[in-house]
């Protein structure tokens, strides 16, 4: 076995310099100029070539897409349902008595609320008339745009709409919770009939079609509530999907001192 020559440090690093230069062969990194010019034109036009293919699919995909509706919505035919103020395990719980508990709440249902107010629905959306669908189809190529939604103001909430009771009754132990229906592009709710929603539970409550206030309430209790729109196109009862049509959630209001929950 021929013994391996240790190099020195003066050897190592002329090696080096040659290797980024080396004036007889003229070579920077080991290559010609010659050579780095064929690489740089070879990469310029392969990510040229992958450039323009991914531009051309783009162009083409974009071509049938809707800039307005889905293309296939068969994955969500049924619309589902969703509360106001809204927390991450669908658990409203507070204390009466601590106001800290419940002024959240109120804050995040102003907050929700505050494009509901009158002024900005007169200025944004059109009056429609009750009981019939507001349609606004677009002509040809020409696009009925901007599109303007039904007003919908925040009074027609009557007590639950924060303009009376600033706290939406949480401080009197009688909250306002908003059930709202998702929207699905081109579902007609009801096929012509006014659909209605119901909450069941261990409370009693009146029964407006947006929000529902929850008096006489059992406190210091976890009570499960399920509300539900009834109506002739919507599903309610599917197990599988827990808010197609309907939305459960927990109401905990406690009372007393600090200790309650």
């Amino acid at each position: 076995m021929v013994p391996k020559v240790k190099k020195s440090r003066g050897q190592t690093m002329r090696e080096w310099r040659e290797f980024l230069w080396n004036p007889r062969t003229r070579e920077f990194l080991g290559r010609t100029s010659s050579s780095w010019a064929l690489i740089l034109m070879f990469y310029v036009a392969f990510y040229t070539f992958l450039t323009g293919l991914f531009s051309l699919t783009m162009w083409v995909m974009l071509q049938t897409v809707n800039e307005y509706t889905p293309k296939y919505q068969d994955r969500i035919t049924n619309p589902g349902l969703m509360i106001r103020p809204r927390t991450d395990s669908l658990l409203v719980t507070f204390n009466v008595t601590e106001e800290s508990t419940w002024q959240t709440h109120v804050q995040a249902l102003d907050a929700y609320l505050d494009s509901y107010n009158d002024s900005v629905q007169v200025t944004n959306n059109v009056q429609c008339k009750p009981g019939t669908y507001y349609l606004q189809e677009d002509s040809g190529d020409v696009r009925n745009t901007p599109k303007r939604s039904c007003q919908f103001n925040r009074t027609m909430l009557g007590k639950c709409s924060g303009l009376e009771d600033k706290t939406y009754g949480y401080s009197e132990g009688k909250p306002c919770i908003l059930v709202k229906m998702n929207k699905i592009i081109g579902f007609l709710p009801g096929e012509g009939k006014t659909p209605y929603v119901s909450c069941e539970g261990k409370v009693n409550y009146t029964q407006p079609l947006v929000a529902v206030k929850f008096v006489n309430v059992t406190n210091n209790m976890d009570l499960n509530i399920e509300c539900k729109v009834y109506s002739s196109n919507v599903k309610n009862d599917d197990e599988r999907d827990k808010f197609a049509g309907r939305v459960v959630f927990t109401l905990n209001i406690g009372s007393g001192g600090s200790g309650s929950s």
